[in-house]
C-alpha cells in the first residue's frame, strides 16, 4: 500500500499530468509448464505483479507482489526484459496519465499453496500456455515476448 500512498501524494501535487511509475510482473511456471494467472478485480486476467514501493528493488517488488497476490514464495527469479516507452502510456478512467516501466521476470522455483487475495483478485490459477484466457493487452505482450524466446524448450519439465 506504500506505493499507492506515494501515487496519491504525487497526484495531489501534479493532478492528472503524466506520472512515471515502475513495477514488476512475473511469469510463474509450474512443473507442467503452465503459467500462473490472476483474474484481477478489473475483470482481466494477467500476471502477478505491481508497483515498486519506495526504496524497493524491482526484484524485491516482484517477489513481494507474487507473495501478496498468490500466496506463493518465489525461490528463484530470472530477469527477462524491461518494457517502457510510448506504447506503455495510459490514461486511466479518472483521467490520470501514467507512463509505466515494467521489469518482466520468470520463475519456475517456488513453494507454497495458492491463496487468492480477494482485495486484488477474483481468482488465481495455472493455465496451459496454449489455452490462455483473454488477457489484458500488456500481459499478452509480456507472454508473447516470453513465448518467442529460444529458452522456452529448455525449461524444466
Amino acid at each position: 500500500m506504500v506505493a499507492m500512498n506515494y501515487v496519491q501524494e504525487m497526484r495531489q501535487l501534479i493532478g492528472h499530468r503524466p506520472l512515471l511509475l515502475a513495477g514488476s510482473n512475473v511469469i510463474v511456471l509450474n512443473a507442467r509448464r503452465q503459467v500462473l494467472l490472476q483474474h484481477r478485480l478489473e475483470g482481466v486476467w494477467g500476471l502477478p505483479g505491481g508497483l515498486l514501493e519506495l526504496g524497493e528493488s524491482l526484484e524485491e517488488a516482484a517477489i513481494r507482489e507474487v507473495r501478496e497476490e498468490t500466496g506463493l514464495q518465489l525461490n528463484a527469479l530470472d530477469f527477462l526484459k524491461v518494457f517502457s516507452g510510448p506504447d506503455h502510456f495510459f490514461t486511466l478512467p479518472n483521467q490520470d496519465q501514467i507512463y509505466v516501466i515494467t521489469a518482466l521476470y520468470v520463475s519456475h522455483s517456488w513453494q507454497g499453496d495458492i491463496v487468492v487475495d480477494k482485495t486484488e483478485s477474483r481468482d488465481v490459477r495455472f493455465f496451459d500456455l496454449q489455452a490462455l484466457p483473454t488477457l489484458g493487452d500488456e500481459y499478452r505482450e509480456y507472454l508473447d515476448y516470453f513465448l518467442s524466446l529460444p529458452l522456452l524448450p529448455s525449461l524444466p519439465r
